[in-house]
This record gives C-alpha cells, structure tokens and sequence, in this order.
C-alpha cells in the first residue's frame, strides 16, 4: 500500500504544480499586462521581469511542493489510524 500512496502524493504534487503554474500565468498577466517571460524567442522581455517571474514561480511551487508533500503524509497518517481501528 506504501507503494500507491507514493504514487498518489506524486500525482498530486504534479497536479498542483500544474495549476499553479497557470495561476502564475494568469496573475502576471493580469498584474503586467503582458505574457509569462518563459518562451526563449521572446527577447522582449527584460532581464528584470524574467528574473522577478523566476523568483515567484520558484518561491510558488516550493510552497505547493511542501504543502502537498505534507497533506500526502497527513493522509497516509490517517489511512493508516483507520486501518488500524478496523
């Protein structure tokens, strides 16, 4: 079962780094007025905005990383209590 939880927590770290990367997306453009700086044709882009993305994209997805890494071991806990009870 050890097996099917750590699929689950990866599932689940990749799902919401996904969405949270369309998030970022969404909120840079709303806040800038302008795309995402991550295509690397686009030399439109400063290096200061690149780096301010880069910065909050990073700072972004450690925090869902952690967050759901511990959500996943929050659940395993409580599947475990529970199967312990039955």
């Amino acid at each position: 079962m050890d097996g099917f939880f750590k699929v689950m927590g990866t599932l689940v770290s990749i799902g919401t780094g996904l969405l949270a990367s369309k998030v970022i997306d969404v909120v840079w453009k709303k806040a800038t007025g302008k795309d995402s700086p991550k295509r690397d044709d686009d030399m439109e882009n400063s290096l200061r905005a690149t780096l301010a993305f880069a910065l909050v994209s990073g700072a972004v997805s450690t925090v869902i990383r952690v967050l759901s890494q511990r959500g996943t071991q929050r659940a395993i806990a409580r599947f475990t209590k529970t199967r312990d009870l039955v």
